[in-house]
């Protein structure tokens, strides 16, 4: 069979590789997975995608996403680290079963291909069987999106040792496909031995850290020992040491920051002063959606102002010798996508609009209202844009969403689903439905 080909045609072109470079109208040819050239006036001959009018750009990647909580979305807006606990983690987690896990997962991945993210780190924190996290598997792979799945011990600290290796070997056995698997362990008394089984496997590592529970000064230990590399990816790093900082430079760790998420639910300020003074350039996600929305406009706009506001306190307080540089839409940028897959450990595959990478990109169109006239192309996605812009989307060369329609998703049978699944859930753990 011959595989698709695409010339994605006269678009404005933010590749983010400078060897490749931007371009305020050019083409992106597409070859089955691959990216084969980026250039104005390509000869070649695909079918043609007409970009005029639009941003093309690679897609965004979310580095810490807990996608099996998608019928729970807006239960807790008011609510903080502890409410959080309580309602999501001990009432309604224990109740899902495998179909809840199933379409949660595909729901939360089809929403988010909608608003051009192509790739996630998904944390699952739903894998107290194993038929509950091949039934998340199941949905991430009826989606067709780019997926870390990250098999976490939260609620299975008997069976994970045993499950992870027949999860490797049974859907991860091959490193050219959309999946591959990671282990979230949680900085605790178990931790080394976690890290040691998902070391032995070969696959990446993702932990929370909060210096508020005292892993601040863990991770300096860990680092201290030898134990942190470039596999470790570190969620939230509020209230964390100049140690800890250090050791996760230093060992090439990546830092996932969900900054709406920590501003509102108390986990501390979003440290994106700190990671940038130690050198650490960090990696954007959504978290939860029990509490905010999971569009990476939401992200890139919060990072973005937060950073800003925070410098500008510190002019207003007198202290112009000390001022960090101010944040700009391409650094913005460059944390939504290329530190994204450095973080999700996809460099090679995704971030850039490089020839010979996978084809993981968007549309986004700026010709709409509330874009046009166009004037400056990262500021208009980051600073104006949200996901109604998104027209079109690619993930390794498969449209996903064409002229702003989803493909291959049937949207009332998946509401109909979500729906009695949500009321299953509810009713199963007692907990009453607040409207209002």
């Amino acid at each position: 069979m011959n595989e698709p080909r695409y010339l994605i045609r006269g678009g404005a072109v933010l590749s983010m590789d400078p060897a490749v470079g931007d371009f305020p109208a050019a083409d992106v040819l597409v070859e089955g997975r691959k990216i084969v050239a980026v250039g104005p006036d390509l000869d070649a001959r695909a079918e043609v995608i007409d970009a005029t009018g639009t941003i093309v750009l690679p897609g965004f990647v979310d580095t810490h996403h807990h996608q099996y909580q998608t019928a729970l979305r807006g239960t807790l807006p008011e609510g903080l680290l502890g409410d959080y606990f309580d309602f999501v983690n001990l009432k309604m987690t224990p109740v899902y079963r495998p179909e809840d896990v199933y379409l949660a997962e595909f729901a939360a991945s089809v929403s988010q291909l909608d608003a051009g993210v192509t790739t996630v780190v998904d944390t699952s924190h739903v894998n107290h069987s194993l038929e509950r996290a091949e039934a998340a598997i199941a949905g991430l792979l009826e989606a067709g999106r780019r997926t870390v799945f990250t098999y976490s011990t939260f609620l299975g600290e008997e069976h994970y040792a045993r499950d992870l290796p027949v999860l490797r070997s049974r859907y991860f056995s091959s490193a050219d496909q959309l999946l591959t698997l990671a282990l979230n362990a949680e900085l605790g008394d178990e931790v080394r031995a976690q890290w040691a089984l998902a070391r032995g496997l070969e696959i990446p590592l993702v932990s929370h850290v909060l210096g508020q529970y005292g892993h601040a000064e863990l991770l300096g230990q860990l680092g201290r020992e030898g134990l942190l590399g470039p596999d470790n990816e570190f969620v939230h790093a509020t209230g964390l040491t100049d140690e800890a900082w250090a050791v996760i430079r230093d060992s090439g760790g990546g830092v996932s920051l969900a900054v709406p998420i920590e501003m509102s639910m108390r986990h501390g300020t979003p440290p994106i002063l700190q990671a940038l003074e130690h050198g650490v350039q960090p990696s954007l996600s959504t978290d939860v959606e029990c509490t905010m929305t999971a569009d990476f406009f939401t992200q890139m706009r919060s990072v973005y102002t937060l950073q800003r506001m925070l410098v500008n306190e510190r002019s207003l307080a007198g202290l112009v010798g000390d001022l960090p540089q101010l944040l700009t839409p391409r650094d913005v940028l460059r944390f939504a996508t290329v530190e994204g897959a450095r973080t999700a450990h996809l460099a090679d595959k995704i971030g850039t609009l490089t020839p010979g990478k996978e084809a993981d990109l968007v549309l986004l169109r700026a010709d709409a209202l509330n874009v046009m006239p166009l004037n400056n192309i990262p500021a208009a996605v980051v600073t104006l844009m949200d996901r109604a812009n998104v027209d079109t989307v690619l993930v390794a060369g498969r449209l996903r969403k064409f002229r702003g329609v989803l493909v291959d998703v049937d949207l009332d049978w998946l509401r109909g689903e979500l729906e009695e699944s949500r009321d299953y859930l509810f009713a199963a753990a007692g907990v009453r439905r607040e409207l209002f």
